[in-house]
């Protein structure tokens, strides 16, 4: 979370903008916004196009996927704006983007939480691309990691010619000019898995860990044939194993010989058995912005507004 900036609208719609979700390097292709209605009874995450888009086609998008119903995709619940600036609103939850996540940790991620966030990224593609649907805007800054897991933004980026776009993230065949497919979907998840292991999109194969350099290599090979042919497979790989492999459990007594177990407390994101298991200086992070945001008032017409900058050290 970000101080706005001079050029920042202060008002989108009928939410009053008190910080950008993005730090300025990070380049997303949106402009995004942790926003509040004037009578303070909603929070939202509101996104307009970045400086230099087309503002007509982002409109387009942001409508499609207003549309779209595919979990793992950002939930948009508004769209509105004019011809010239448009805009999309969606609920707001403590929400980092992937780049803000490896600075709060201070690093790239452990090898298990690149797993998980991969296996939900890979969850996510094939239940869209089983609707026909390519995402087609897939990079770090596209990934938010909230403590349900990460959520899909900035779709259809690729097919608006969004500026901002990662072009580490942009599969060869479309940066040639070619319609998006599920395979560059597929080529960005390899390249958001990379980055989510060492920083960068497009490392060398000595950098990442030896469980993930094929994977990375066959989700980044420059002729789609040669990449993983769905999503599901991506999935296959990075899943954990589901079968216990440890020695051989004592014979079981009869259920009516045992007490009643007590019940399980629901999964946090610091457990390993979570969807994605989150270092505690990520969640610390997460907790960092929903706190500062809870805080924050509503600006007065007589007083510029400066929200505070939250990092985690």
């Amino acid at each position: 979370m970000e101080r706005l900036r001079h050029d920042d609208p202060t008002q989108i719609g009928p939410y009053v903008t008190l910080a950008r979700l993005d730090a300025e390097s990070a380049g997303p292709a949106e402009r995004r916004y942790l926003a509040r209605t004037t009578d303070g009874e909603r929070t939202v995450l509101v996104c307009v196009p970045r400086v230099g888009a087309d503002p007509s086609r982002w409109a387009l998008e942001a409508e499609g996927a207003r549309r779209l119903s595919v979990p793992g995709f950002l939930t948009v619940a508004e769209v509105g704006g004019t011809a010239g600036f448009p805009w999309y609103a969606a609920p707001y939850t403590p929400a980092l983007p992937l780049p803000a996540v490896l600075a709060a940790h201070g690093g790239p991620l452990p090898e298990e939480t690149v797993r998980g966030l991969g296996a939900a990224l890979a969850r996510t593609l094939a239940a869209a691309h089983a609707q026909g649907v390519t995402h087609a805007g897939l990079s770090p800054t596209a990934v938010l990691i909230t403590p349900t897991g990460p959520l899909l933004t900035c779709f259809g980026a690729t097919r608006a010619s969004l500026t901002g776009h990662d072009p580490g993230c942009l599969a060869p065949e479309q940066a040639a000019g070619a319609a998006p497919e599920p395979a560059g979907d597929l080529y960005a998840l390899g390249a958001v898995v990379a980055y989510a292991a060492t920083g960068h999109t497009v490392p060398e194969q000595s950098e990442l860990p030896q469980a993930l350099r094929r994977l990375t290599a066959s989700c980044l090979a420059r002729v789609p044939a040669d990449r993983p042919g769905t999503a599901h497979e991506v999935l296959r790989e990075l899943a954990a194993p589901a079968e216990h492999t440890g020695p051989a459990r004592a014979p079981r007594l009869p259920a009516a010989a045992l007490p009643a177990p007590p019940p399980l407390p629901a999964a946090t994101v610091l457990d390993p058995a979570a969807p994605l298991p989150l270092p505690g200086r990520v969640v610390a992070a997460l907790a960092a912005q929903s706190g500062a945001l809870m805080a924050m008032e509503l600006p007065s017409s007589q007083q510029s507004f400066t929200p505070i900058s939250q990092k985690v050290h």
